[in-house]
């Protein structure tokens, strides 16, 4: 029997509930398939910043790099917004990307039939959408030195090196290769000198993918696009602060950021994580969506090539969202019943094991 071992980070607000939900479920698709699990749990975020007064210890990092793949929950909340930057949660997701080498994300925006009516589009405008948004991720302006701010004056650098854009856009291309052959590469190149070299090299890149079709946008117009004909896109190629933007927009296309997954990859293990934010509203609450989450974890067998057992999950979601069972997030459409957080991830968790 394979064993993966797998590093936990639940995080802060409801990240432990949706991590939890998402554990449950690969356990009972392991026991299905005959592959088993071993998870160790480290903390991150404001939950390691109570305990070690760093948003990202060396022991978590450590784990991370031990381990075949990263299930990670969500960060942040109030208590911690008034610490200095480099002790927020944030800066501790940040920290753990750049040491993990995590240079690519990958986000899937997939529209479930079953819930269709719930993106605030008509349906004939999102039915079908199947696209993903390839995010570069430790470039760009997060990063880019110099920064300065005081009281009359800020500035931040948008910087990428050609060796990063080459990285990311065989990311991109390679996805694009086993989907439908299409990249839009989106920047700003009409305005910015580095989205004007972003160009030029995605355009080298592109010659090495001769069956995969190139198109550039500026990302005001993809922004507008996005809303306006979504099933236009495939592979969306972007950098880290457009990239943000834009996938979060996509989340809303689909009708809940409760929805969607997330991979960071590229370093020696994978990170696998809902793109959403903790939430700290309503943690503890039951009524968080676990869906993202699980579909995470489900990304994260992909990345495994635990082909049957990821495709035991998304079927699982599938007949649970067919069923009419919805979290509160989505109460309004087609539920024959509204359940918790919990219950959720139990229904798809016993759905796995049949």
């Amino acid at each position: 029997m394979k064993t993966y071992k797998i590093a936990v980070l639940k995080g802060d607000g409801i990240g432990p509930e949706i991590v939890d939900e998402a554990i449950k479920v690969l356990d009972a698709v392991a026991e299905k398939e005959g592959i088993n699990f071993e998870f160790n749990e480290y903390l991150i975020g404001g939950s390691a910043v109570d305990v070690f007064d760093n948003p990202c210890p060396d022991e978590t990092i450590k784990g991370c790099l031990n381990s075949d793949a990263i299930l990670f929950g969500s960060i942040g909340g109030p208590k911690w917004d008034k610490l200095p930057k480099e002790k927020r949660p944030e800066s501790g997701l940040l920290k753990l990307r750049k040491s993990l080498g995590l240079f690519a994300n990958i986000r899937p925006a997939i529209i479930f039939d079953e819930l269709v009516n719930a993106s605030t589009l008509k349906p004939e405008v999102i039915k079908g959408v199947d696209l993903t948004v390839v995010r570069e991720l430790t470039g760009g302006i997060y990063f880019g030195e110099p920064r300065y701010k005081d009281d009359n004056k800020a500035y931040n650098t948008m910087i990428y090196t050609r060796e990063e854009i080459e990285k990311i856009a065989h990311v991109a291309f390679k996805e694009a290769s086993k989907r439908n052959k299409k990249v839009t590469s989106v920047d700003k190149a009409n305005v910015l000198e580095v989205s004007e070299l972003w160009r030029e090299v995605v355009e080298e890149v592109a010659k090495n993918y001769p069956d995969v079709e190139l198109e550039h946008m500026y990302v005001d117009n993809a922004a507008m696009q996005l809303i306006r004909d979504p099933k236009q896109f495939d592979v969306i190629l972007t950098g880290n602060i457009f990239g943000d933007i834009l996938s979060d927009e996509a989340s809303m296309i689909v009708g809940s950021i409760g929805l969607l997954p997330s991979a960071s990859i590229g370093g020696k293990v994978g990170l696998f994580e809902p793109i959403h934010g903790s939430a700290p509203d309503i943690a503890g609450q039951g009524i968080a969506n676990p869906i993202a989450t699980i579909l995470s974890a489900s990304m994260m067998l992909d990345y495994l090539d635990e082909k049957k057992a990821a495709d035991r999950i998304k079927k699982s979601i599938k007949k649970v969202l067919a069923d009419g069972y919805r979290t509160k997030d989505l109460s309004s459409f087609d539920a024959k019943e509204i359940v918790t957080t919990s219950e959720m991830g139990s229904l798809i968790a016993e759905n796995a094991s049949n």
